[in-house]
């Protein structure tokens, strides 16, 4: 039996270091195969005889590096899974997206699967997470526009807001998807769904509701919940969390968000579009902490255009509630301020869901947040434990969990040796106007010691920004001032989410700025301001025609 290696390499850069890379893959064990240096690839066929340490040592000293491999059998059958008398060849803890994409790739390989879920199936991002949000977020959005034309002669006006109406509809979208994305794949792939508590009573047995249930390999995929910090008064405050925020029919005169990075920006904005009066408090030094200091920049001033009020290296001290009203005491430099609101939202972060599945029994290793701790195939510290999605140490994204589960999934039943790779992953707030982003800040670049140069584009110079009448927003690029490689996109802007992945495909077949400028985008979108950022590095835009090159 033949099989077909797939391998992502990083470092080459011209036709020469094919011929490199080929090589060493043949001496390895490789045959038939293809390299190609702009899409950072290479594939080959293993007869049985390829050795991926003699590939690794053979680029050893190189610039060339194997950040992944993935496999796929020539012939019909696949190898099998471990042996062994198991109730199954893979039992999964948790039902979300990590563990859908595992149990999927599973069945692909041949394997019995069962799922283990205590709760709703489907994990955060379908119930309580991603479409909720983006469910509430888009007609809040449109509510706020309809009073707010930014055009002459089209007069607008926004009406009542049935909060109620739009949650049951928002509910019943959810009910959908669920049911279509989930439930329903069960009898589609084969897999058993067990409902109950699962906990593990040694490094290779779970017990399940008092049900002992074996497998050769097990997968955790639990997902994470809401984390509030302990603040004194606080749990007489009736405060909301990303999850009860989704669920309150009526819109609060007054709202305190704790918390500004993705979801505090994201929830609050909601309800200030809805028509609440938001103040957002911040415990680091700036809202959207981890962007680029640029767009928290903008960011900050546009909430408070809409009428917000921004506290930013502000500590929630004490918290309470007052005549049907709470407060909440902060602390900024030294000095103390009461706010007063109608309701009070803690978006202050989400922790893994570690605490009943008996992981010391296991022998899994966690971190300080209870994350479970896994390296870049996403194995545990047992050699029979695999673990993917928001309950690890990975970033909390829903296309990274699905990406983690598939890969774990092939490596805990094949020993695949695939590794997740996210030098190009992407992240999106979906606030209004959006914020994406892709690779590294000018901040982290530099502490890598890497020779960078950056580039600052406000929408102002971007036609589609000024024919929407709204130029709020910016694109910063991160490029490597040595090679003019692309190593980060930040965008601020509408759609965002779409621009940034253009970026994502420059990053992942290495282009330059100039090879980005010389694309063709097209007029009147918003992702020409990506080949204008490119531009920016050489060229004064403001003094270019329209496309002009």
């Amino acid at each position: 039996m033949s099989t077909k290696i797939t391998m992502d390499v990083k470092g080459m850069t011209c036709d020469g270091c094919e011929h490199h890379v080929g090589d060493a893959l043949a001496a390895a064990g490789l045959t038939d195969l293809e390299v190609d240096w702009r899409r950072g690839f290479a594939a080959g066929i293993d007869t049985g005889s390829f050795d991926l340490s003699r590939a690794t040592d053979a680029l050893a000293g190189s610039s060339y590096e194997i950040v992944s491999v993935s496999t796929a059998e020539t012939e019909a059958s696949a190898r099998s899974v471990p042996d062994g008398d198991f109730d199954y060849d893979l039992l999964i803890l948790g039902s979300g997206s990590a563990a859908f994409a595992a149990a999927i790739k599973a069945k692909d390989l041949g394997a019995s699967v069962a799922i283990v879920e205590m709760g709703t199936i489907g994990g955060t991002c379908v119930n309580i997470g991603c479409v909720p949000s983006k469910a509430l977020l888009r007609p809040a959005e449109l509510f706020y526009q309809a009073g707010h034309s930014p055009f002459a002669g089209v007069p607008t006006a926004a009406g009542h807001v049935d909060l109620a109406a739009l949650i049951a509809s928002k509910d019943e979208l959810v009910g959908v998807l669920r049911r279509e994305k989930y439930a329903s794949l069960l009898d589609v792939y084969d897999i058993d769904l067990i409902e109950g508590t699962a906990r593990f009573t040694g490094p290779d047995t779970v017990d399940v509701n008092g049900r002992e249930v074996t497998a050769g390999r097990f997968l955790i995929s639990t997902g994470a919940s809401s984390w509030v910090p302990p603040i004194e008064g606080l749990d007489g405050t009736g405060y909301l969390t990303s999850t009860t925020a989704l669920e309150i029919t009526d819109v609060p005169d007054e709202l305190i968000v704790v918390g500004a990075n993705a979801i505090g920006l994201e929830l609050g904005q909601l309800f200030a579009h809805l028509g609440s009066k938001v103040t957002w408090v911040e415990a680091l030094d700036r809202i959207a902490p981890f962007e680029e200091p640029e767009i928290s920049a903008i960011m900050r001033g546009h909430l408070r255009d809409e009428g917000a009020k921004v506290y930013e290296g502000a500590t929630a001290k004490r918290a309470g509630a007052d005549g049907g009203r709470v407060w909440l005491e902060i602390e900024r430099n030294g000095t103390a301020t009461r706010l007063e609101a109608d309701r009070l939202l803690m978006a202050t972060g989400r922790r893994p869901n570690t605490v009943s599945l008996g992981l010391d029994a296991a022998g899994v290793e966690t971190d300080g947040r209870g994350a479970v701790v896994v390296d870049a195939g996403l194995s545990t510290t047992n050699p029979r434990v695999w673990a993917a999605g928001d309950v690890t140490t990975t970033p909390q994204f829903v296309y990274v969990a699905a990406a983690s589960g598939n890969i774990a999934a092939e490596n805990a039943l094949r020993d695949a040796g695939r590794k997740l790779d996210l030098r190009t992953m992407p992240r999106v707030t979906f606030t209004t106007p959006s914020i994406a982003s892709v690779g590294l800040t000018e901040a982290a670049a530099r502490e890598e010691d890497l020779p960078v140069m950056t580039s600052i584009l406000p929408l102002e110079a971007v036609p589609r920004a000024l024919i929407n009448r709204d130029t709020t927003g910016a694109v910063k690029l991160v490029a490597d001032e040595a090679t003019g490689e692309l190593l980060g996109a930040h965008v601020l802007a509408e759609g965002a989410g779409d621009v940034i992945q253009a970026a994502v495909v420059a990053m992942n077949y290495h282009a330059t700025i100039d090879e980005i400028a010389a694309m063709f985008h097209p007029y009147l979108t918003m992702a020409e301001a990506l080949k204008l950022a490119a531009q920016t590095f050489n060229k004064d835009v403001k003094t270019l025609s329209c496309c002009a090159a």
